[in-house]
């Protein structure tokens, strides 16, 4: 396959990334979606759902990674990629190594969490047994859009929320 090919190749599959990202967005999660693609075939889609069950790790990539786990009936991923929405953070970069992921996809940075280049890049880390392709920032600017206009509306909801709550504790009505 040519560099092109994989080229449009991740478009299209990060595309459904951010499909799943949206399903997030609907229900209130922060928008991160992610799938896992072997052989040309999506076999496992995910995204965040710490809100709706109260899990710290309930992360896209996690849920992703056992879903594929459990469809594929191995933990060993080997042969297929990752796409994410969002860099990956510590936990989920070392659940992709573990996992024995051959590349993962993503979209945008972060800057506050990223471990697959921004802040550190624990998925090329030469002491572990297994080292993880990446390509960046593939349809970036749309993956963080999500994110930047989930944000900026969850702002304006709590500072509309404390308008009323300030009201309501002027006015004495409860």
């Amino acid at each position: 396959m040519t560099s092109d090919q994989i080229k449009n190749e991740d478009k299209i599959f990060m595309e459904k990334a951010i499909e799943q990202a949206k399903r997030a967005e609907q229900i209130e999660e922060v928008p991160i979606g992610a799938i896992i693609v072997k052989d040309g075939v999506v076999v496992a889609t995910a995204y965040n759902e710490r809100e709706t069950t109260q899990q710290a790790i309930a992360h896209a990539e996690l849920l992703v990674i056992k879903k594929a786990c459990e469809n594929l009936g191995t933990w060993r991923l080997t042969g297929c990629t990752l796409y994410v929405t969002l860099e990956p953070c510590p936990m989920c970069a070392g659940a992709i190594v573990q996992s024995r992921l051959d590349r993962v996809v993503y979209g945008a940075r972060d800057p506050k969490a990223g471990c697959a280049g921004t802040l550190m890049n624990l998925l090329n880390e030469e002491r572990f047994n297994h080292q993880v392709e990446v390509n960046a920032f593939v349809l970036e600017e749309a993956c963080g859009a999500l994110l930047t206009n989930f944000f900026r509306e969850l702002r304006a909801k709590r500072k509309e929320q404390k308008k009323k709550e300030k009201l309501l504790e002027l006015t004495g009505d409860n």
